[in-house]
């Protein structure tokens, strides 16, 4: 059945709630585009003209089959981190492909590989995999990690730690990605089959984004390169499960094994803006 016969409209964007699909939702709102929101909670989902709302899981396969049916260009914000993520991905995508979906646009993970050293980014890198196999068209976001989570990496007694070494990550802002999204579900043939690396302006050192925090805050904040037996031991206090602990060390590793190095253009190729720095954050953070 198709949007116009089911009166729903052909561009759903899943996440609406979060940070990422709510700057997306509303950004296309404010241009007057119809978007059918997914959601776990229709009573949560913003109030945003041209919008309606579509109760939707991504572990409920007849309701995700249900609440895609007449959509032509999908959204996909990956699932919250759980030991089952990756499973949740497949059947929702496979779910997507049942209902007629004809392009996902995929939120994945920079340097997606198999044997990433990120954990996380493995499943990104096979969800990928699922959706090439699909039959839909398909295009990939891969960000790098997200700038506005650094100082939230700072412990309370002002040091971030981790067995990062000297290695770089190209921090990227969730506006920047909001914006690229954007700009491909306007235009989603235009990108089929593309994967855009997205990042910010520079790549950084933990050490260097220590020193810009504390000279845009004048929080005192330092690194600390931890071994892995001290980042293991540091983080047993949270009595998180080991997939998690796992995640959050290798998040530190695959940045001293320079997997999430490297800037690219993409951001400002497909947006024409260039993409906000950490220190251009935080001073427009300060001023809020």
């Amino acid at each position: 059945m198709s949007a116009a016969e089911t009166g729903s409209p052909s561009l759903a964007v899943t996440g609406s709630t979060g940070w990422l699909g709510g700057l997306v939702a509303r950004d296309l709102a404010a241009r007057g585009v119809a978007q059918r929101m997914l959601v776990r909670d229709v009573s949560r989902a913003p109030d945003l003209p041209g919008s309606v709302a579509a109760q939707c899981s991504y572990r409920d396969v007849d309701a995700a089959r249900a609440a895609l049916e007449g959509v032509e260009t999908l959204f996909m914000v990956s699932a919250a981190e759980n030991e089952d993520r990756l499973a949740e991905h497949r059947a929702f995508v496979d779910a997507a492909a049942a209902a007629g979906v004809d392009h996902v646009v995929y939120v994945s993970f920079f340097g997606a590989s198999p044997d990433a050293t990120f954990t996380l980014a493995r499943d990104h890198a096979a969800t990928e995999e699922h959706l090439r196999a699909s039959g839909m068209a398909w295009t990939f976001l891969r960000d790098n990690l997200y700038l506005e989570f650094m100082d939230h990496m700072v412990g309370d007694d002002g040091v971030i730690r981790g067995p990062a070494g000297d290695g770089r990550a190209a921090v990227v802002s969730h506006e920047d990605i909001a914006r690229v999204a954007v700009t491909v579900l306007l235009d989603p043939s235009a990108h089929a089959g593309a994967t855009y690396d997205l990042t910010g302006p520079e790549a950084l050192t933990f050490a260097e984004m220590a020193r810009t925090i504390t000279d845009v805050t004048g929080r005192k904040v330092r690194f600390h390169d931890e071994t892995l037996e001290e980042a293991y031991a540091s983080r047993a206090v949270y009595g998180a499960p080991d997939w998690q602990v796992d995640a959050w060390v290798s998040t530190y590793t695959a940045v001293a094994a320079g997997e999430l190095d490297g800037v690219s253009d993409d951001v400002e190729r497909l947006t024409g803006r260039r993409p906000m720095s950490l220190r251009e954050y935080l001073e427009s953070a300060g001023s809020r």
